[in-house]
């Protein structure tokens, strides 16, 4: 993360397409559509993958289109960090300045001329243990939460903080 925050790595293309990898012949894949058998060698499928680089890409440098308004209600605020919860990428308000907690998605359409990062919920969330129901941040390690009413709180999965950075018109 650290690399990231200081604009020495970013995401590289997605070049497309299932990467399949070679793995031991003892090694359990559990879901049949992520596993081949190609002349008795077993193969497991990864999924989406992305490279990180740090050659220059012209897609680091495309500004994510943004087109909703800020609101307290559609955008609450953490128990244990100031900053606002936004849960998807394609929803970060176009004209809040403050701190956001967004998806780690947001890595792929990362631009430093239009965001800052200033972390991640693991290195910034402050421990809920003086929220006895709800236990420690231990739990997983340290997330944020959300308040849901009724002295209860939502647990978020890992966020990247960020802040936007004034483009001039």
């Amino acid at each position: 993360m650290a690399q990231v925050m200081a604009d020495n790595l970013w995401f590289g293309y997605e070049n497309g397409g299932t990467k399949w990898f070679r793995v031991p012949d003892g090694y359990d894949i559990t879901t049949e559509s992520r596993k081949k058998v190609i002349d008795g060698i077993k193969y497991f499928s990864m999924g989406r993958i992305y490279w990180y680089t740090n050659l220059d890409t012209t897609k680091r440098h495309d500004f994510i289109t943004l087109y909703k308004n800020y609101t307290p209600e559609e955008y609450p605020t953490y128990t244990n960090y100031p900053a606002i919860e936004v849960s998807k990428v394609s929803d970060i308000p176009m004209a809040y300045d403050g701190a956001m907690g967004v998806p780690i998605t947001f890595l792929e359409k990362y631009n430093p001329e239009q965001f800052e990062i200033l972390g991640s919920s693991r290195l910034l969330a402050k421990p809920m243990s003086n929220y006895a129901d709800q236990g420690t941040y231990m739990q997983g390690g340290p997330r944020f939460y959300v308040p849901e009413g009724d002295g209860k709180y939502r647990r978020q999965y890992d966020r990247i903080v960020i802040r936007r950075i004034r483009v001039p018109q």
